[in-house]
């Protein structure tokens, strides 16, 4: 691990929530659930095992140069589709937190905008990292260039 995500190491799980949003929601009302679970989790779960976490949104944008199955231009799940993703401990520390008294009326409040029901997948972390500074960039293709064809 590279200390991209502070305090989180290879014993550690990654859950990711994917939530489709209902029709008759806005993102403005998934922002402001998630909101209210995600300090939920921060004030009580911190020192029990909470390391961090994020949420992203679909953009609608689709790298054709990153992707292998079509040209597509737009995903169809622009604004609908959202990701929660959160590092733990251990997964045992996760479910320790789904059965808080706290959180579990503030899961149901997003659970109601999902069109897809919810399925929590946990992840075994196999690699982060962050980007280079310019200087280390600059080492890093330095030593390439030298050392490419070495035998």
């Amino acid at each position: 691990m590279s200390g991209f995500i502070p305090g989180f190491n290879d014993e550690g799980v990654v859950t990711v929530n994917r939530v489709l949003l209902k029709s008759e929601y806005s993102v403005d009302d998934l922002e402001e659930r998630v909101a209210m679970l995600c300090e939920n989790v921060k004030t009580y779960h911190s020192d029990t095992g909470f390391v961090g976490g994020l949420v992203v949104l679909n953009s609608g944008m689709i790298s054709n140069e990153g992707s292998t199955v079509g040209q597509a231009v737009v995903s169809p799940l622009k604004d609908r589709e959202a990701l929660i993703v959160t590092f733990w401990r251990s997964f045992e520390e996760h479910e320790a937190s789904h059965r808080s008294q706290t959180f579990q009326p503030l899961f149901m409040q997003v659970l109601e905008l999902c069109e897809n029901g919810n399925e929590e997948i946990a992840y075994r972390m196999l690699w982060s990292g962050k980007a280079y500074t310019p200087e280390e960039a600059q080492t890093a293709r330095e030593a390439k260039a030298e050392y490419a064809n070495a035998s």
